[in-house]
C-alpha cells in the first residue's frame, strides 16, 4: 500500500511540476502581474485528499522547488513556498469541514491563503507594508482561481472514487460525499 502511495505521489507530483512550467509559460491573463490560474495546486488538493496531509506536503514542496529551478525563477521559490505553505496550512485546518461537493471552498480559501503568504514574504522583503493594498485585488483573483482549482479537483475525485482507482477508504469516503 506504501509502495502505491509513493507512485501515485510521484505521478501527481510530475504532473503538477509540469502544470506548474506551462502556467509560467503562459502571457499574463490581466493587466495585474502575479495573477493566474494556479491549476498546478490540483494536484496537491488531490494528494490531500487521497492520500493524506504528508503526501499533499511531499507533492506541493517538490513541485514549487524544482518548479522555481526549472524555469530559473529563483526569487519566485520563497513567495511560492511561503503562499504553499500557508495554503497547506488552511487546507490541514479545514478539510475536515470542506470535503466532497464542498472542496471548492476549501481551495478558494486555500488559495487566498496562498495570496496573503506571498504578501507576508514581499512585506518582509520589501520592508514596508504598503504591498497590503494588493489584497483587495488580489482576493477576487484568488476566489476566482480557487473555485477553479476547486471544482476541477473535486470532479477528479468523483470520477476516480466510482471507478475505484482511489486509494482504500478514500473510495467511500467520496462516495458518501459526493
Amino acid at each position: 500500500m506504501k509502495l502505491r502511495k509513493l507512485t501515485l505521489t510521484a505521478v501527481l507530483t510530475a504532473a503538477a511540476l509540469v502544470m506548474f512550467v506551462l502556467e509560467s509559460q503562459l502571457p499574463p491573463l490581466t493587466a495585474i502581474p502575479g495573477i493566474k490560474p494556479g491549476l498546478s495546486n490540483i494536484f496537491t488538493l488531490f494528494a490531500m485528499q487521497a492520500l493524506g496531509p504528508g503526501w499533499a506536503l511531499g507533492v506541493l514542496l517538490v513541485r514549487v522547488t524544482l518548479g522555481c529551478v526549472i524555469t530559473g525563477q529563483g526569487m519566485a521559490l520563497l513567495y511560492s513556498l511561503t503562499g504553499g505553505l500557508f495554503a497547506y496550512a488552511g487546507m490541514l485546518a479545514l478539510r475536515r469541514w470542506f470535503s466532497g461537493r464542498r472542496l471548492w471552498i476549501l481551495s478558494v480559501f486555500c488559495a487566498m491563503a496562498h495570496n496573503f503568504g506571498q504578501l507576508c514574504a514581499a512585506a518582509l522583503i520589501a520592508r514596508t507594508r504598503a504591498v497590503w493594498y494588493y489584497l483587495p485585488v488580489l482576493l477576487p483573483a484568488a476566489i476566482l482561481a480557487g473555485a477553479l482549482t476547486g471544482l476541477c479537483t473535486q470532479l477528479l475525485l468523483q470520477r476516480l472514487g466510482r471507478a475505484g482507482l482511489l486509494p482504500a477508504g478514500k473510495k467511500q469516503e467520496e462516495e458518501a460525499n459526493g
